[in-house]
């Protein structure tokens, strides 16, 4: 089994995909699949039956999975962008 760069409790930010640059805590990691799970990313709608706990049915909203390596940990994505240097300004005429 590879050893992953995030585990769970983790701060990461998605570097790539529809919800690039969203940061959130690591609630799973799904070893198996490669995936992760982050709080409050890539949210999915899950529509549940009649019960007796919903007894008109529901529309859950929870989050979905993410790719490992689509995501970063925090402390390095920060690290990384403050040895990138600033946009030079327009030269003035």
């Amino acid at each position: 089994m590879p050893k992953f760069h995030v585990k769970r409790g983790d701060e990461v930010v998605v570097i790539s995909g529809t919800e690039r640059g969203k940061r959130g805590k690591v609630l799973h990691v799904l070893r198996d699949k490669q995936r992760v799970i982050v709080e409050g990313v890539k949210m999915i709608k899950k529509h549940l039956r009649k019960s007796q706990e919903h007894p008109q049915g529901k529309i859950a909203t929870r989050e979905g999975t993410i790719h490992l390596s689509n995501v970063m940990l925090a402390s390095r994505h920060e690290a990384r962008a403050a040895r990138r240097p600033a946009p030079a300004a327009p030269a003035q005429s």
